[in-house]
């Protein structure tokens, strides 16, 4: 087994992570009730935005798992964090209304932990129509020919004929939809898209691509790409985390047994490549002695997958990879984790939303910061070590 010695997060520890995050969210409440977080931080502190970017769902996640640990605590502060999650519902309701910034696949990053979440844990009925209004949304954006959901971009440009690995986390939504209003549509084009997306983004050496495109009058798999990855042929390290936790959902979804062996291969790669201290370079191909920042997110992204698939498990797979989470978690809260809220208003320092490298195109911003999901995704995987937690997703 690797890292075998390396320690596993304690509950005391746990429990600590999370009772900071809660409260870390009530001292943010107000700034970000009626704004929120931006994707990422500057020097360690959060600017509030309108709500119009792609990652704006993840604070409100962030809210509503505070107001379970809270309540569950019996803290009055449960109420304040209600009335929070509660008013940014409103928000996502009038955004999808009004398609403001929506003509792109991550609806499920917007409306599962914000307003599915609400409906989940309040019984929400703007947050059922509002998630309900994004998943008509989102399957807009399927494309019959090759059989999948087109991430961003033009439905009629060549160019944007593709699909990104990050999109698994979108299709819960699409799952929830059919089973709210008992229309199977929702379901057919999300496991379409998963057996397209697992098909190809997955490669022979169970390293992932970020992007991958097809052919449009065909709907042929034509090639892979990396769009935020050290270069085409690396392993962008939150996309090999997205494989991870995307192949626990698609089995939770589908029931098809090889989306085990996919999730035991895609997480083997990406452990194989970790440093010494666990938490991921941004990109899989640097490690130990590297002049390259971190991703602190991957590795909460990754634990939530392990948490997820060890339910579906037999007991001896399911010790192993919840050992592996345990261990991912206790080097983000001793190493990553903000402790003091003078030095950030976020969760988890050293992410990295978007490195420009000499081989990729994307952007350079939110380097060797806290990020919004990074942030949801520690609270995400504390509250499953915390207690056996009914998934927003």
């Amino acid at each position: 087994m690797l890292f075998e010695n390396m320690p596993v997060i304690t509950g005391e520890e746990v429990e600590s992570g999370l009772r900071f995050s809660a409260e870390q969210v009530v001292r943010n409440l107000p700034e970000f009730t009626y704004k929120f977080q931006k994707a990422y931080s500057v020097d360690g502190f959060y600017e509030p935005i309108e709500n119009n970017y792609w990652t704006t769902g993840f604070w409100t996640g962030e809210i509503w798992l505070a107001y379970e640990y809270m309540k569950e605590a019996g803290d009055a502060a449960a109420e304040r964090l209600r009335a929070a999650g509660e008013i940014q519902i409103d928000s996502f309701l009038e955004r999808i209304e009004r398609k403001i910034e929506v003509d792109h696949h991550d609806m499920g990053f917007l409306y599962s932990p914000s307003c599915v979440a609400g409906y989940k844990l309040i019984g929400s009925k703007k947050g059922r129509e509002a998630a309900i209004k994004a998943a008509d949304q989102l399957i807009t954006r399927y494309h019959p020919v090759g059989e999948f959901i087109q991430a961003w971009g033009p439905m009629d440009a060549p160019e944007n004929y593709r699909l990104i690995i990050d999109c698994l986390l979108n299709l819960p939504l699409l799952y929830w939809a059919s089973e709210e209003t008992g229309d199977g549509k929702y379901r057919e084009i999300a496991e379409k898209h998963i057996h397209t997306a697992v098909k190809n983004v997955i490669r022979e050496d169970y390293s992932t691509w970020h992007t991958f495109f097809f052919n449009m009058e065909t709907g042929a798999p034509d090639h892979g790409a990396t769009c935020q990855g050290y270069r085409d042929g690396s392993a962008w390290a939150r996309g090999q985390a997205w494989g991870i936790y995307g192949c626990a959902l698609a089995y939770k979804y589908t029931g098809r047994k090889e989306y085990i062996e996919n999730f035991k291969h895609v997480t083997q790669y990406f452990l194989e490549h970790l440093p010494k201290d666990m938490v991921p370079f941004w990109d899989l191909e640097f490690t130990d002695g590297d002049d390259q920042p971190r991703d602190s997110s991957s590795a909460s992204i990754a634990a939530c997958g392990m948490l997820e698939m060890i339910k579906s498990m037999e007991p001896e797979d399911a010790a192993v990879y919840k050992k592996y989470a345990m261990q991912l978690m206790k080097s983000v809260y001793d190493n990553y984790a903000v402790k003091d809220e003078t030095e950030s208003n976020g969760l988890v320092l050293h992410s990295t939303y978007s490195n420009h490298s000499p081989y990729n195109t994307c952007n350079h911003y939110g380097v060797d910061e806290c990020n919004s999901w990074g942030d949801y995704f520690y609270m995400e995987a504390l509250t499953r070590l915390h207690k056996d937690w009914a998934l927003y997703w």
